[in-house]
């Protein structure tokens, strides 16, 4: 896929923060749509179905954690990559906005070279035209196809977000081998991508919650194992 043929969705109330953000997006080759507030952002969401959306979290008439919790659960957009701008402080809004369905987290101010090298990373799958793999894989009660990004667990299909899926999928691929956390940043986030040091717990314990707990151990200090 093309940048040209990408569309990302800026939702924030400041207007000098639309104008600078999405003109330097708009010059990298992307299609931009903006929106002033988060009931805004969710009707042109539904509407045009961005590919990535990128919300500010203090906004007027709704807050972007609704916004973002809601769009999770808009047909269409389960898979659309959805990352925080927020001058707000991380132990509070990240993980807030990771148990909402956040895939990523970018803090104001940040310079807009930096922002649109942070986009680039998130959309290079996408740019570079890379598809998910095109095959089904079943592991003990959960069948996991790559092709939909669709998750069936005792055969009740689960919607999981980009991130949480990409996990899953990796997790699965071995089971009962331990994966480093250094190693599940680079597959399922991209080593050009920086997270919080509590992303990845954040996802675990949603994982736990829609698949379950017994499923995911935790490996002290070395990272995470998928069990049957």
């Amino acid at each position: 896929m093309k940048k040209k043929d990408i569309k990302i969705l800026l939702v924030d109330d400041e207007p000098d923060i639309l104008e600078i953000v999405s003109y330097n997006l708009s010059a990298e080759g992307y299609e931009v749509i903006t929106a002033k507030n988060g009931a805004d952002g969710v009707a042109k969401a539904k509407k045009k179905q961005p590919h990535l959306i990128i919300l500010d979290v203090m906004m007027p008439e709704m807050d972007g954690i609704e916004a973002c919790e809601i769009m999770r659960k808009t047909p269409g957009l389960e898979h659309s990559i959805i990352t925080f701008l927020t001058a707000r402080g991380e132990d509070y809004s990240q993980v807030a906005g990771f148990d909402a369905g956040a895939d990523d987290y970018i803090t104001k101010p940040i310079k807009p070279k930096v922002l649109v090298s942070k986009v680039n990373a998130l959309l290079r799958r996408m740019v570079k035209g890379d598809a998910p793999q095109e095959d089904i894989t079943k592991v003990g009660d959960i069948v996991i196809n790559r092709e939909e990004y669709k998750i069936v667990n005792k055969g009740e299909e689960i919607i999981l977000p980009r991130k949480e899926f990409e996990l899953l999928a990796l997790l699965t691929s071995k089971p009962s081998k331990v994966f480093k956390r250094e190693v599940i940043l680079d597959k399922v986030w991209g080593n050009e991508v920086v997270v919080g040091g509590r992303t990845i717990d954040v996802h675990i314990r949603k994982l736990r919650e829609k698949i379950g707990e017994d499923h995911f151990k935790t490996v002290k200090g070395v990272g995470y194992k998928f069990v049957l």
